[in-house]
């Protein structure tokens, strides 16, 4: 079997946030992008890593008494590195998806940042994964039809 690698799987690049950016910043680039975790960056090294369910968990209850004006300045005043993941769990981008897909259900996260020499070069995820996979069953299904009719 052909050992895939994290480089040509993962997503390069990705977006990433301050651990000083406040809890609607986050929410607004998650919402905007289309992502559901943030990476927490801070001199160019991966502190952290902020997913929706903790901004939606540091968020109020529905059971507050307080205003919106006073919810909206108390959630402005609210930043990252108060609500993120600090030190997460992160892979080089040598490492296999084996390796990776490992590392994901031991430790029962859906994605990891992908860290070379110290430096963010991309993030892996679970719909990364999936979805490679899918176009290799599908691209391998091609190849297997192709040689059928030959």
């Amino acid at each position: 079997m052909r050992k895939y690698l994290v480089r040509d799987w993962m997503t390069p690049d990705p977006i990433s946030i301050s651990p000083k950016a406040t809890l609607p910043e986050a929410h607004r680039i998650m919402r905007d992008s289309k992502i559901r975790r943030l990476l927490v960056v801070d001199k160019g090294k991966v502190v952290g890593i902020v997913t929706k369910g903790d901004v939606r968990e540091a968020g109020p209850s529905d059971a507050t008494s307080l205003s919106v004006f006073e919810l909206n300045y108390l959630l402005a005043q609210l930043t990252i590195d108060k609500v993120m993941t600090r030190n997460p769990v992160t892979i080089t981008s040598d490492a296999t998806i084996f390796d990776a897909a490992q590392l994901m259900l031991e430790h029962k996260i859906g994605g990891l940042p992908v860290v070379d020499q110290g430096q963010l070069v991309g993030i892996l995820t679970e719909s990364d994964i999936f979805r490679e996979m899918v176009q290799q069953e599908a691209q391998e299904a091609q190849e297997s039809n192709a040689a059928e009719m030959v």
